[in-house]
């Protein structure tokens, strides 16, 4: 799942903060230290913090991915890449990093059943979480300023150049799984992630180790083979990037295989055994993957995750699944209506009635053939090329889209 590589590049969620005015003392106050740290973020309403020395990142797993196209038109990975793997050419004098951690995992119980066509990723299915981070980031750095008047600061909330998963890798949250999401072992995946970068030395935790075992449930679930290897994710294959972030037509080896989904993807997690439940005293050490490989099958003495949901998180309704019939008959003021202060807005109005095309030729209803062709004059290409994909499937003749 592509969710933590979809961020544009500018202020928005990233914010240099400070310097200090002159004349400002740059002392620190005794208490302005780790566990005083830690505490103002669990007070600003992040679930989980940990902290990491701003040293520079190992640059090879954003090099592997660059090095294949890997990236797809995310260009701002590329463009930022020194920036992202050093803090300190986003913050001069930077010296800790604060990894914050959000759940947007809700309670199972009452739950209704996940929808058939339509689905919505989970972490899209509230308020939009730049909007939720950026408020919480923003109390937790003015608390931080209480202490320490002179403190400078940068905070991203997926938007800036910083890599959070790696940071939170390195602040001991949980670390990066063979989904490539961050993996935590109270949390699962289902988690939302933001980074502070400060100009103050603080306690450092220790990183986290790998946990995935031998387990491969993620690879084998993935329905495009986005994941080419553990670890690294193909976006150019990623039924995330391609719903949410692709601008114009969809590939068939995508679109093919969209399944149940219209926004985004969450098999690859929710085959991840740590997102089943913890393991309470037998594999590895707690560890539900134990020496599993590939089936995803629970294990005995299972504990779910923690559901701590943030509750402007919570599905809001008719956002858990979204109407084909409703999204193929959208107007652009119907769109704004409904979706904008929602992280569906992200795909934009075409992007949302593109996806409802490719849906509706998957699910093969030849009712929906008239709106399908009410959009081959569309001005957007990947609109016009997803209504003539879709009608050829309706009308019964395989067209595919260009790869």
């Amino acid at each position: 799942m592509i969710r933590a590589m979809v961020r544009r590049e500018g202020t928005e969620g990233g914010s240099a903060q400070g310097p200090a005015p002159a004349g400002t003392s740059r002392a620190l106050l005794p208490s302005f230290d780790a566990a005083f740290v830690k505490r103002a973020a669990l007070e600003a309403g992040f679930h989980r913090v940990g902290i990491a020395r701003a040293e520079p990142l190992d640059p090879a797993p954003l090099d592997r991915m660059l090095a294949i196209g890997a990236d797809a038109d995310m260009r701002w990975l590329r463009a930022t890449r020194s920036e992202r793997l050093d803090p300190a050419l986003v913050l001069p004098g930077a010296r800790s990093v604060v990894a914050l951690a959000v759940s947007y995992l809700e309670p199972p119980d009452g739950q209704p059943d996940e929808p058939r066509e339509g689905r919505v990723a989970r972490y899209a299915r509230g308020r939009d979480y730049h909007a939720v981070m950026k408020r919480k980031l923003k109390g937790f750095v003015a608390a931080l300023r209480v202490r320490d008047a002179g403190l400078r600061a940068y905070a991203s909330a997926d938007s800036g150049p910083v890599m959070e998963k790696r940071w939170a890798e390195r602040a001991g949250l949980g670390w990066v799984g063979k989904n490539a999401c961050l993996v935590t072992t109270d949390l699962g995946s289902f988690v939302l992630l933001s980074a502070v970068i400060l100009d103050r030395e603080l306690e450092p935790d220790l990183p986290h180790p790998e946990r995935c075992g031998s387990c491969d449930a993620c690879l084998s679930a993935c329905p495009t083979g986005a994941l080419l290897e553990p670890g690294l994710l193909d976006a150019r294959r990623c039924i995330s990037y391609q719903t949410i972030e692709r601008r114009g037509p969809v590939p068939d080896v995508v679109a093919e295989r969209l399944g149940p989904w219209i926004f985004g993807c969450d098999d690859c997690q929710t085959a991840c055994p740590w997102n089943e439940g913890g393991n309470e005293g037998g594999n590895e050490g707690g560890n539900p993957c134990g020496n599993r490989r590939g089936n995803g099958s629970g294990s005995s003495g299972k504990r779910a995750p923690l559901a701590l949901c943030d509750p402007e998180l919570r599905a809001r309704d008719g956002q858990r699944g979204l109407d084909l019939d409703e999204l193929l008959a959208l107007t652009f003021e119907e769109y704004a209506r409904r979706f904008y202060g929602t992280a569906l807005a992200r795909a934009k109005h075409e992007g949302l009635v593109r996806n409802a095309l490719l849906a509706a030729g998957l699910a093969g209803d030849a009712r929906r053939l008239a709106l399908v062709r009410g959009h081959l004059e569309s001005p957007f290409e990947g609109v016009r090329a997803a209504a003539r994909w879709a009608g050829a499937r309706l009308g019964g003749t395989a067209t595919l889209l260009p790869g």
